[in-house]
């Protein structure tokens, strides 16, 4: 009786991510990451310091973005293992993208609705400079280190939902092996 040998070989597809845009995606949206991590923990802990309570937008920006670094942590190690797979990657950048989306609204609602912050922070800091050594230019710098957060972190939710839907195009163009 004569036996037959069945040989199977797998070959993994490789896709071929841009690199120069693939590493300006990456420093970008960790900085934007870190920076809403950053200024919404500093509102949770100015909010908790004048014993006022947590806006429900503040622990969810510093979740969101704690995840987005989790995703960013993976996406290194996917890469230095050369296992980036676009699917992967459209999937965690849709689901991001919704979770930020939600928090720029919010903070859109916040920052520039009723009774919104930027109005009261032209009307009542950035109008009203205090200059020398004394506690009310302390409290004028620090109300207006506040200001520019809230400034800095809307800034930053938009360029991040925009950089998320660019990279969803992008690996749905490397899946397609446009950058070949």
């Amino acid at each position: 009786m004569a036996t037959t040998e069945i040989i199977t070989v797998q070959r993994r597809r490789k896709y071929h991510w841009p690199e120069a845009q693939l590493n300006f995606w990456l420093l970008i949206i960790w900085v934007a990451s870190g920076l809403e991590l950053g200024v919404f923990a500093t509102f949770m802990t100015i909010q908790t310091q004048l014993g006022l309570g947590t806006p429900w937008l503040f622990p969810y920006m510093v979740t969101v973005a704690g995840l987005a670094i989790i995703f960013l942590v993976i996406f290194m190690i996917l890469i230095m293992q050369r296992q980036l797979l676009p699917g992967i990657v459209i999937v965690f950048s849709g689901i991001l993208f919704v979770l930020w989306l939600a928090g720029l609204i919010e903070t859109a609602i916040q920052f520039l609705g009723p009774s919104n912050v930027n109005g009261n922070c032209n009307l009542y800091i950035l109008g009203q400079p205090f200059t020398g050594v004394s506690l009310d230019t302390f409290a004028y710098l620090e109300q207006k280190s506040i200001c520019q957060s809230w400034q800095a972190a809307f800034s930053f939710l938009i360029i991040g939902c925009v950089f998320y839907i660019w990279m969803i195009v992008m690996a749905s163009q490397v899946n397609q092996d446009q950058y070949e």
